[in-house]
């Protein structure tokens, strides 16, 4: 085979490739699957070198030759291992004939713990059964026994690399043999230690704690292998400080001989710097002293290190015993005081000590790193541990399905992890199967070196056709989701919430639940009860959840001014939405959803209604934007697409009023949440109230043609009044409309104005049907001639009256009179119009003015209901949004004429342009706008608290605390008066103010 075809074949340098073949009697014709699973290697160049290296030292080259074309498997096996790492090829040529290891039946299993211990032991002449093994009695060199120990450890890992590169075996496989055989390696070596001192051998028992990765069988090829040593005098020895010396000669005698280097290398260091008190406290205590160590003295990590502890080697008896008595304490460790913050800012410390220049190459410790993953498993593991019994695995991966078994992780973001860490693990193993040194930084791309480690590494890794560029992606990939996952669980508010739990409230048991519900405040502790009940029943993933949340979630619901009702709420929605995966995955991942969701329902009556009737809705609390209204824009055009999905008016209209209760639900929360101010309140509720009309209108135009079998010969348009046209609505509000028509040229006048009656019949009808969502009533009472006359009139009927008939409250109503919906240009003539009327030439005359000011003096004496009291009627009352709009309105009939920025429809920008020009002082607009706002307010809050509309401010004491907890108003011990005090007192201070400058003003003379 030419230099040129085997460059093309993969291999870097052609001609020295041609060479080698030659050298290990390759015949491109006999030898055809060699050469081409050489060019499948992770490194077609190493792996040739290496083959031709294990020919010439192998005593009978003709038989490597043949196996490897006879045996598919061993061939995948062997040319793996030689093209991914050159340690194992090194030690395949010290050791020529081990290549038989990758051959056979064995070569393909995956050996026990059980059987690697008795293979180990064996190698070093310790029987596998004794109590305390110790190594062959005649050997001469203990160092030679050592030696045989590091050869037999290879000889496993070559095995087991050869099933690892070859997709064998996965992670989870590889890295528990790689812990079983370091655990049977540690037992060996204290065989050895024994044969060597077995004086101290008869003095201790000593057993070895497997921390870290070993203890959670989840080791790399190349790792510090974690341990803690703990020892107890044997049967009869009463010395106990001997017995401790003794212990601590076998422990330090057995951590040399993997760390020792000889022709076989160091196989891994031992450290047991994790022990109590680290590198100062002595290597062997007793477990007492362990226990008095943790009880008093451990730290938060030191309590993280040890959910990992497993007695992996030594006096298994004494290993269980450590075990049993450090366990309960790890579990416990979550009710520290800061147990969170501690192992936040611990990764926080690891993240800021990597070197800047490695920090993007940093795959253990970084971010987006495995540490990452670790650290979030395990604080979620000993956050809800302490309860669940199922998440105490010392093991990652299984310890993130408990967690995603149990609930306390999303099935999506357990997947993710769990893919990642995969990933990240395997990059790793590849990394150091290499030279079988440790290390878990990616090569530089920016070197040659690094680049051609890159390429070898990629290969290995799967990534064939560009090895560099696709293994850079997926790291960047598998990274920034590892940090987006890592940042939601790790930071996680429920995780500070659960923690600061006293530990018997952590985990909510139906006998505790009844004295905590009537400590909380609860009036009914009973029905809260059965609640409790009902969502934590049984064992599914649902009920798991809830455990969880709940505890946390009762608190939350104390604070708000009805907790029953709140928790009630919970439940509804909870058994609409229990089957929703996303539901209680959302509450558990965003505890602020959680937190405000509680609030909501424990507050307002009115947003309880509406997520009852659109569950679903509750996503959109997770993000202040999603609470913002949308554009109308955005509304107009999901209205129109349910137009067209539905094939008849009334599912149609349905369709568009679920997206006004929807919208009516954003609205509020974001009302009660604090995110939107009162004028967004009163545009978002305008917005989504002329978009559903606006849609409904297109739906009944289009039935009514439809059953005529013709378009109607006439144009339509609807014009908003009052405080809909102000843009100014509220969740109690009516919508008040006019309707205007005009005939196409040559209709009918008596036809067009049937089919416009039609119209707005069928309109109204759409609006107002029976439905779970909340009607949309149409209100044309200010119309001209009131109930009296024609519900639609043409356009010049509207011209006729106005021109003849008009008064001055009809001139007053017409300042807020704004198209919405309809024929476009219609509502441009209309408002062409109208502004003859709303802002004629001159201004209103003095009459007018006496006219308009008898009107508010006898709707003041007329229209508060009886028994009202005055000071607290947030609509007609002294200082409330009639006196204030009133004043803006009488500023408008006087002077928009001549000033534009006063022709609006809006209270609050008549009254800015007012103070603009002169026409109010900007202290007197100031206590109109603050009066209004709050006045506002109150009343929206009324029907948000009620469920129902209301204009005065309730005066029981249960129903003022509501309205003021609803407005934010929460209790300040250095406030005497509380909450619903000090609601009154601002209420009454602002409108009070308000009434004496709409005395001034509105009265002023002429």
């Amino acid at each position: 085979m030419t230099a040129g075809a085997l460059a093309r074949r993969g291999f870097g340098d052609g001609a020295r490739a041609a060479r080698l073949m030659t050298e290990a009697g390759l015949d491109p014709g006999a030898h055809a699957q060699v050469i081409d699973a050489l060019s499948a290697a992770a490194d077609p160049d190493q792996a040739l070198l290496g083959l031709t290296r294990l020919v010439e030292s192998e005593p009978e080259p003709d038989e490597l030759r043949a196996a490897l074309n006879d045996d598919p498997d061993l061939r995948a096996r062997l040319i793996g291992v030689l093209g991914a790492s050159t340690a194992l090829t090194d030690h395949l040529v010290r050791h020529p004939g081990d290549w038989r290891e990758l051959r056979g039946a064995d070569a393909a299993r995956t050996p026990s713990p059980e059987e690697l211990r008795a293979g180990l032991l064996h190698t070093v002449g310790a029987d596998p059964n004794a109590t305390a093994p110790i190594a062959a009695a005649d050997t001469d060199d203990a160092d030679g026994a050592a030696h045989a120990l590091r050869v037999a450890y290879r000889r496993r890992v070559l095995r087991l690399a050869g099933r690892d590169l070859t997709g064998a075996i996965g992670l989870e496989s590889a890295a528990a043999e790689l812990a079983d055989l370091a655990a049977a390696t540690l037992d060996a070596a204290l065989a050895i230690a024994r044969a060597q001192s077995p004086g101290d051998a008869e003095l201790c028992r000593l057993a070895v704690i497997g921390m870290g990765k070993c203890g959670g069988r989840e080791l790399n090829y190349v790792s510090d292998v974690d341990v803690v040593f703990v020892a107890e005098p044997a049967e009869g020895v009463e010395d106990v400080q001997a017995a401790m010396r003794a212990a601590t000669g076998l422990a330090s005698a057995m951590m040399r001989i993997p760390g020792a280097t000889d022709a076989e290398g160091t196989l891994w260091e031992v450290d047991a710097a994790l022990r109590p008190e680290g590198k100062n406290g002595p290597l062997v205590r007793q477990l007492s002293g362990h226990i008095a160590y943790y009880e008093r003295w451990a730290k938060t990590w030191e309590f993280q290190a040890l959910l990992k502890a497993r007695p992996i080697a030594g006096d298994a008896a004494l290993g269980r015993e450590y075990s049993e008595a450090i366990a309960p304490m790890v579990w416990r460790a979550a009710s520290r005081p800061h147990f969170v913050d501690d192992v936040q800012a611990m990764r926080r410390r690891v993240i800021a000590h990597i070197p800047a220049a490695e920090s993007d190459r940093e795959i253990k410790l970084g971010q987006g790193g495995l540490r990452d993953i670790e650290f979030s498993v395990q604080l979620l593991q000993l956050v809800h541990g302490r309860t669940d019994p199922a998440l105490r695995s010392g093991n990652t991966l299984a310890a993130l399905e408990a967690l995603s078994a149990g609930g306390y992780v999303g099935r999506e973001d357990a997947a993710g992890l769990a893919a990642a860490y995969r990933f990240l693990r395997h990059v790793e193993h590849m990394l150091q199967l290499h030279r079988l040194r440790r290390t878990h930084l990616l090569p530089s791309p920016d070197t040659p070196d690094g680049a051609e480690q890159l390429r070898r590494l990629g290969r290995a890794l799967g990534y064939v056709a560009n090895p560099v560029t696709d293994l850079t992606a997926a790291w960047r990939r598998v990274a920034s989701e590892v940090r987006r996952l890592h940042e939601k669980l790790f930071y996680r508010p429920l995780l500070h919430a659960v923690a600061r739990l006293p530990g018997t409230e952590a985990r909510l048991t139906l006998s505790q639940a009844g004295e905590r519900l009537e400590a909380l405040g609860f009036a009914d502790p009973e029905g809260a009860l059965r609640h409790l009940e009902a969502l934590t029943a049984g064992v599914s993933r649902r009920a798991s959840i809830q455990r969880t949340l709940l505890p946390v979630m009762l608190g939350w619901f104390a604070d708000s001014p009805a907790p029953d009702a709140g928790l009630l709420g919970f439940r509804q929605v909870s058994d609409a939405l229990g089957a929703t995966p996303w539901y209680l995955r959302l509450l558990r991942d965003d505890v602020r959803v959680a937190e405000r969701m509680a609030w909501l329902l424990g507050t307002s009556r009115y947003a309880t209604d509406l997520l009852l009737r659109a569950p679903e809705a509750v996503a959109i609390l997770a993000n202040d934007a999603d609470l913002v209204r949308r554009p109308t824009e955005a509304l107009t055009a999901e209205a129109y697409a349910a137009l067209r999905r539905h094939d008849t008016a009334e599912k149609a209209v349905a369709a568009v009023r679920a997206l006004r209760r929807r919208e009516l639900f954003r609205t509020a929360a974001a009302d009660l949440l604090e995110v939107s101010g009162i004028d967004a309140v009163g545009e978002a509720l305008t917005a989504i109230a002329t978009v559903t009309i606006d849609a409904a209108l297109r739906a009944a135009w289009a039935k009514v043609a439809a059953d005529l079998g013709e378009e109607p010969c006439t144009r339509l348009c609807v014009v908003a009044m009052g405080r809909f046209g102000g843009n100014e609505l509220s969740y109690a509000s009516d919508a008040d409309v006019i309707y205007v028509h005009d005939p196409l040229p040559g209709a009918d006048p008596a036809k067009a104005t049937h089919q416009a009656n039609v119209i707005i019949h069928e309109l109204r009808r759409l609006l107002e049907m029976q439905s779970d969502d909340p009607p949309l009533v149409l209100d044309a009472d200010l119309r001209p001639e009131g109930k009296s006359g024609p519900l639609v009139r043409t356009f010049d009927s509207y011209e006729a009256y106005y021109r003849r008939w008009s008064s001055t409250w009809e001139s007053q109503a017409l300042l807020r009179a704004a198209p919405i919906a309809g024929d476009g240009d219609l509502g441009r003539r209309f408002t062409e119009l109208i502004d003859h009327i709303r802002y004629p030439e001159g201004g209103v005359s003095d009459k007018a003015v006496l006219e308009i000011r008898r009107l508010k003096a006898r709707m003041e004496a007329e229209r508060l209901p009886r028994g009202a009291d005055p000071t607290l009627h947030t609509k007609l009352g002294r200082g409330g949004l009639s006196d204030v709009e009133w004043v803006a309105q009488l500023i408008q009939l006087r002077h928009a004429y001549e000033l534009p920025e006063l022709r609006t429809t809006s209270t609050l920008t008549a009254l800015d342009a007012a103070v603009a020009h002169g026409l109010l002082t900007a202290e007197d607009g100031a206590t109109l706008d603050v009066a209004w706002r709050m006045a506002a307010r109150v009343r929206g809050a009324i029907m948000l608290v009620r469920g129902r509309g209301g204009d005065s401010i309730p005066t029981s004491v249960r129903d003022l605390s509501a309205l003021a907890g609803a407005l934010g108003y929460r209790d300040d011990e250095a406030e005497e008066e509380g909450p619903a005090g000090r609601l009154l007192q601002d209420y009454r201070q602002a409108t009070r103010r308000a009434r004496a400058v709409m005395e001034r003003v509105f009265y002023d003379e002429l």
